[in-house]
């Protein structure tokens, strides 16, 4: 393998853009990585593509994305279209023998999930990574290292939280994130996700759970037809009560209509010794309490993020400074970009995701049937 690899980058939204800015970025902060050569950009609209293709640096552009994948130059291909065409173009891409890096959530269903980690494992020397970059956080590595380490005792609860207002207010027009044909699931989906992804890296995998989904404004205007309205298909607030197989007790809890929330991630992580507490919007710090010392000096205490919190060195060499969300999103692809090589584990492969849409099937069907459930 050269130092080296070509890329093609399917889809320029918000997540096209993120994924553009680990392309440009990470061989600057993570030098002994491949150097990606970003080589063809793919949108729906020729104009837009050209013009991204320009933006992001990519050499040429396409409005299709079959005409990506067949390019022999390209070995890496990114996949941020909406959900509904993952399944499609990250099989094609593995059949081609692609390597592939593709966002949340990892499809439609969870047959479709299964058939896409089918294909991976039939694309030998292919490597998949999803796009769950808030488990890349160094707080995040950092809490689950201290738990491994059995600081906090033996796990015994944990506590979940992940909000969002984006369609809290119910005269927002109806969009295709609320058709289950191109979206799928709702919050559980789309947010609700990254707060399993984060429960199964720092505690464990779910052995069972029960549930309870619910819609909360179940029609919404259409912005080309006034006066009409149309049927949300999926779920506004995912709920769920789990038991973890090292026998801890669990909530996950998660909306995207709860007015005035931007993006909370919350995680608790409780044992017999002391706590641990992450809180996304303060991204760059940890909680810990120890419950050890006199007890008149106990309390909890902030751990800001540092030099001693890798790979946050390879951004600055001072603590304090803070990294970001696109900064998480390079870190994510210079471990894509190591599995390649062979000199890492993938770590959250498509065999990792369908864990991931294990648990959200069981939270589909234990709210359907009102029940505790296993999960697969």
């Amino acid at each position: 393998m050269t130092g080296e690899i070509g890329v093609g980058l399917i889809g320029t939204g918000f997540m096209g853009r993120s994924h553009a800015f680990a392309y440009n970025s990470v061989k600057a902060i993570f030098g002994d990585v491949l150097a990606p050569k970003r080589l063809v950009l793919c949108d729906l609209d020729e104009a837009v593509a050209k013009q991204k293709a320009t933006e992001f640096g990519f050499e040429r552009s396409t409005t299709h994305w079959r005409e990506v994948i067949a390019d022999p130059a390209v070995e890496l291909v990114s996949i941020t279209t909406w959900n509904g065409t993952h399944k499609q173009i990250a099989i094609a891409a593995l059949e081609a023998g692609k390597h592939v890096y593709c966002e949340k959530p990892m499809a439609l269903s969870l047959k479709h999930a299964e058939e896409m980690a089918a294909a991976a494992r039939k694309a030998k020397g292919c490597v998949t990574m999803m796009g769950y970059n808030y488990i890349k956080n160094p707080a995040v590595q950092s809490m689950k290292r201290l738990v491994a380490s059995g600081l906090i005792g033996d796990v015994i609860d944990f506590r979940g939280t992940v909000d969002e207002d984006y369609m809290a207010d119910p005269m927002l027009p109806w969009s295709w994130r609320l058709k289950a044909a191109d979206a799928g699931l709702g919050t559980l989906g789309d947010i609700t996700c990254h707060l399993i992804s984060l429960a199964l890296d720092v505690v464990g995998p779910i052995a069972k759970l029960t549930a309870l989904l619910d819609t909360v404004h179940k029609q919404r205007p259409l912005a080309d037809k006034p006066g009409e309205d149309a049927a949300v298909e999926n779920d506004d607030v995912a709920h769920a009560l789990v038991r973890f197989k090292n026998g801890a007790r669990g909530t996950i809890a998660s909306s995207r209509v709860a007015h005035g929330r931007k993006n909370v991630l919350r995680i608790e992580v409780h044992g017999t010794k002391g706590m641990l507490v992450f809180d996304q919007e303060r991204m760059n710090e940890l909680q810990l309490y120890t419950a050890d010392g006199p007890k008149e000096t106990r309390g909890f205490r902030t751990i800001l993020t540092g030099p001693q919190h890798p790979p946050y060195d390879r951004f600055v060499p001072a603590p304090g400074h803070q990294l970001g969300f696109n900064d998480m999103k390079a870190i994510e692809l210079a471990h894509l970009l190591r599995a390649i090589k062979g000199e890492v584990k993938p770590h959250m492969s498509f065999e990792d995701g369908l864990k991931i849409e294990y648990v959200i099937d069981a939270i589909v069907r234990s709210s359907k049937d009102g029940v505790w459930v296993a999960v697969a």
